[in-house]
């Protein structure tokens, strides 16, 4: 089974600043991560190669600094990496970041499974794995929880609703995007650091993609717009009352009505 994940380079701190220009987060000089539901999706990919044999591919966008992430892939398991970079895709939104991991894809070659993390950490959108899947024409499953069997033509997964679970059966090729619930992602390995220490990272930048317009790209292809971008106010007001139990909840229901959490 060919299988490729799409892992994203995410901030590894909460003490990042805003540009205020074009309300995109000032990633130069801070530490990074992967993103952690990646993670669980790269875990689950090599789950599925365990059981079904196969390859394990992973794409990222994102400046030249993102191949650590594609390096920590490495040590877990993967076989082979993409990067797609270039300054034409900086300031991408949803749109126009799942456009581009399409078009990326379609570079590539064609896999009978793509895995993404339900969302990013920084975005937070749980949106461009579906949006992916729409740009590919290929049938998507969401919040998936659980992999319940594996054919040679498709998939029977469990999908995260909240309220319920929903059993669904989706045919390859297709993409996934998977919950924290699904596989504990292993550690990397020392000794796969040491015997992928040379692995080619084949980078792709506009000039290598199938549709090379620029206005489909980075913020020229991003029809949505930040407006105002500010640090939340996490200011608390802590009051300690002492009072006797009786005294006290009848003092809390108060509070509670008065600030329109209940109503009576």
């Amino acid at each position: 089974m060919n299988i490729l994940v799409c892992i994203k380079q995410v901030p590894g701190t909460t003490k990042v600043e805003i540009d205020p220009a074009n309300g995109v987060l000032r990633r130069d000089g801070i530490a990074s991560k992967m993103n952690p539901y990646d993670l669980y999706a790269l875990e689950t990919a090599l789950t599925i190669r365990e059981q079904h044999d196969g390859l394990v591919s992973v794409i990222t966008m994102g400046p030249p600094q993102a191949e650590a992430i594609i390096r920590e892939a490495y040590m877990m398991g993967a076989d082979q990496g993409f990067l797609l970079t270039d300054r034409r895709f900086a300031g991408s939104d949803v749109l126009a970041t799942s456009y581009t991991l399409s078009q990326g894809i379609r570079t590539i070659g064609s896999f009978d499974l793509i895995i993404c993390g339900k969302q990013t950490t920084d975005g937070d959108t749980a949106q461009v794995g579906a949006a992916i899947a729409e740009w590919l024409d290929i049938p998507h499953v969401t919040w998936v929880r659980a992999i319940r069997t594996i054919t040679e033509r498709g998939m029977t997964v469990e999908k995260n609703m909240a309220e319920s679970i929903e059993t669904v059966s989706i045919q390859f090729p297709c993409l996934i995007t998977v919950d924290k619930d699904i596989y504990m992602p292993r550690l990397p390995s020392y000794k796969k650091m040491i015997e992928t220490n040379n692995r080619t990272i084949t980078s792709l930048s506009l000039d290598d993609l199938p549709d090379q317009d620029e206005n489909h790209y980075g913020l020229n292809g991003s029809p949505t717009q930040v407006e105002r971008i500010f640090q939340p106010d996490d200011s608390r007001e802590q009051v300690i009352w002492d009072d006797a139990m009786d005294d006290g909840a009848d003092k809390l229901f108060t509070v509670l009505i008065n600030e329109k959490y209940i109503r009576t």
